[in-house]
């Protein structure tokens, strides 16, 4: 793996590469199915599952520059332990929300702000500070990479599970080990650094012109990141009528179509010019998109599907890798814009799940596909 690479993995890459990998492991084992759980528990609206993310993202979006205040006190790897609490008393909520559906819902909003926001500012910057510029297309992609392959098995762990036993044994399995990823968290190597700005500085930057194509692309992707998490993994649930062990298998075979693309993309973007390798893998993305919109049958989904995840790959490595330089570009302001960053990708989920709610009351659930590959197509603008 490390003749991958052109100079050596840094501790702190290490640490951050195994702490979200457990992470991912823990996360996929109840991800995919996670807002049909939550539909299911919502009586099967689908309009109360979009408010939820919605209001989610609204509190996360509005409450960056609050928290990027308050990790100069605790610091970014203490930052990062705290998370784990947060996440998992989460997953605490989300599996007992049947006993209460308002309180537990509630108090999952809660844990769910004090998580993203204790973790995504500190892992961002930490990712950016310790990636090395010749080798950052590669570090994100071995991310992906390993992410990829997880998804890959989970799905059909996770399928089986529920199918065998409910959601009970997901959620404790998560849990256990979702709170096992703070091991590698432990040797992550201390980073100084400081928010210097205040809130309605942050807001100001954030509507600056110098930082119009950061923002608009972060908007962009996490528009139809939402729609991705969100809304496909209920729509083939209902393809499928609602067999959860389909939907699982389903999902790895895409999967595996698309895994070994990845590191191959990924030492590429390090050679070529990755705002080129956006804008095609970002048109192709969308044209995936809107072949989502006609699927019918699983056959229809497992093409769709696979062409998605290819051109997932084409669109996500260049942008994500440069991203982190931007924000490594920055200097000691690293911090400051993964803020902006963050902010930007709430703002963009939160505009496409009101503008989802309209079209699945008026319109149909597949017609959110559209919306997607329109948003996909901004992604250009960084």
């Amino acid at each position: 793996m490390f003749k991958y690479f052109n100079n050596h993995l840094s501790r702190g890459f290490i640490s951050l590469y195994y702490g979200r990998t457990i992470q991912h492991i823990g996360y996929s084992l109840i991800g995919l199915f996670l807002p049909i759980y939550l539909m299911t528990n919502y009586g099967g609206k689908i309009e109360f599952v979009l408010c939820f993310y919605l209001i989610s993202h609204i509190v996360y979006g509005l409450v960056i520059p609050i928290g990027a205040q308050f990790l100069n006190k605790i610091g970014l790897r203490r930052s990062l332990h705290i998370s784990i609490f947060f996440f998992v008393s989460y997953y605490i909520c989300l599996f007992l929300i049947d006993k209460n559906i308002i309180l537990f819902s509630i108090l999952a909003l809660i844990f769910l702000t004090f998580g993203r926001m204790f973790f995504w500012l500190p892992y961002h910057t930490d990712l950016a500070k310790f990636t090395n510029l010749r080798d950052r297309g590669k570090s994100v992609s071995m991310l992906w990479a390993t992410q990829t392959f997880i998804s890959v098995i989970m799905p059909i762990i996770s399928g089986f599970l529920i199918v065998k036993f409910d959601y009970d044994i997901v959620f404790i399995l998560a849990i256990i080990i979702y709170s096992c990823s703070i091991i590698p968290f432990l040797s992550l190597p201390r980073t100084k650094e400081k928010y210097s700005w205040k809130y309605w500085q942050t807001i100001k930057n954030f509507l600056a012109k110098k930082n119009r194509g950061l923002v608009l692309s972060n908007i962009a992707n996490g528009a139809e990141n939402a729609v991705s998490i969100i809304i496909w993994p209920i729509f083939i649930w209902q393809i499928l009528n609602g067999d959860f062990l389909a939907v699982g298998v389903l999902s790895s075979i895409i999967v595996l179509v698309s895994v070994i693309l990845q590191l191959t993309v990924g030492k590429y973007t390090d050679k070529f010019n990755k705002r080129k390798l956006i804008h095609w893998g970002s048109t192709l993305y969308a044209s995936g998109w809107m072949l989502k919109v006609f699927v019918l049958s699983s056959f229809h989904i497992f093409i769709a599907g696979a062409y998605h995840g290819f051109t997932q790959i084409l669109k996500d490595t260049p942008f994500d890798a440069l991203n982190y330089e931007l924000l490594a570009d920055q200097g000691h302001y690293v911090d400051e814009y993964t803020a902006l960053k963050e902010m930007a990708v709430q703002l963009g989920k939160v505009l496409m799940l009101i503008f989802a709610l309209v079209v699945v009351m008026n319109f149909g659930i597949n017609w959110t596909f559209a919306l997607a590959a329109l948003a996909s197509l901004f992604i250009n603008l960084i």
